[in-house]
């Protein structure tokens, strides 16, 4: 199994009401990207947002700068928010990266979370799904093709025109990324796309048919075997008690206020404890929960990666860098014994 960390890059203020500037949290993010490559971690993947509270709008610009300061760790957004993007410019983008990096690009495509990008670059989100099927159907066709032919609706088409620079891997992976949406399960199965599950709430169980969808759809497709990732929020420190109490604040305090725009009630500690079981969403707690976790999950899923969100909301710096740490050296090892000798 492949085990990364992905990242929004919160700069939310601490407990104290002190906010990181954008240059300082840049420069942690990319020591974050950097500690992931030391412990061995497989992938580092960074969000795209439009908000004050994330400091990374252009993830591909990151991406890059990260390729040149790493060795061996995939490169991939998390994600690309491709309805509000031009799929030629993110080809073109992730191509270079791929080139900087020696062959380790992926792209992570999805709608996003968020719906600032729709408007503030010109948008109408009524296009909100066709938006996204077109252009996921324009990235494919400038991936597997150097000269594309394209008819467009809402993006003007293209007519044999060249998309350079070529990546250095034949095919530059393209991930689907998907909430529990039973169409988006469908459509990465019939494309032969590698689905990224986000699973952020609730019992992890319930998205097995979702799994099984995007299986059975990728069957029917003549794209069996295609790779299914589960992407969680999480935070580990050297003891249970330690990681629950230092994640607490942090993650309720950035769910609370995206939740008080969307309708969400506050989070108690009540459900912040439940989250924490075995059969809760979110990976706190010290190595060996973190570990029985993940293979808990493997057991329902049997998936080929896992990706945990290093952190929710306000975390010193150190503490991040440690809960890397700890992923990379002590949980990441015994997971992947265990899942090559179940």
């Amino acid at each position: 199994m492949e085990l990364g960390v992905f990242t929004f890059a919160e700069i939310d203020p601490d407990a104290d009401g002190r906010t990181i500037t954008p240059e300082h949290r840049m420069a942690n993010l990319i020591e974050e990207v950097e500690t992931a490559d030391r412990v061995g971690l497989d992938v580092f993947a960074i969000g795209e947002h439009h908000r004050p509270d994330f400091v990374v709008s252009a993830p591909s610009v990151v991406l890059g700068a990260a390729a040149v300061r790493t060795e061996n760790i995939r490169l991939s957004s998390a994600v690309t928010v491709l309805s509000s993007e031009d799929p030629i410019r993110v080809m073109q983008d992730f191509a270079t990266i791929d080139l900087l990096s020696g062959g380790r690009a992926e792209i992570m495509a999805g709608r996003g979370s968020f719906t600032e990008s729709f408007p503030l670059f010109g948008y109408d989100l009524n296009d909100y799904d066709e938006l996204f099927a077109e252009k996921l159907e324009l990235l494919i066709n400038a991936r597997d093709n150097e000269i594309v032919e394209w008819q467009g609706k809402l993006r003007p088409s293209i007519d044999g025109r060249g998309v350079y620079p070529r990546p250095v891997q034949e095919k530059l992976p393209i991930w689907l990324a998907a909430g529990g949406n039973p169409g988006s399960a469908v459509r990465a199965g019939e494309l032969g796309l590698p689905l990224g599950l986000a699973i952020i709430g609730g019992n992890p169980a319930g998205f097995a048919p979702f799994a099984d969808l995007y299986r059975r759809a990728a069957e029917a497709a003549g794209n069996p075997g295609l790779p299914l990732g589960i992407n969680s929020h999480g935070f580990i420190a050297e003891t249970a008690q330690q990681a629950a109490e230092e994640a607490f604040v942090p993650l309720k305090t950035m769910m609370d206020r995206i939740g008080s725009e969307r309708g969400w009630p506050p989070m108690s500690r009540a459900q912040y404890d439940q989250s924490r079981s075995l059969e809760g969403a979110n990976f706190i707690g010290d190595p060996g929960q973190v570990v029985e976790k993940i293979l808990h999950q493997h057991r329902i899923f049997n998936h080929d990666r896992f990706m945990i969100q290093f952190i929710v909301g306000a975390m010193p710096h150190e503490k991040v860098l440690r809960s890397i740490e700890l992923f990379g050296t002590e949980v990441a090892p015994a997971v992947r014994e265990a899942v090559a000798h179940p």
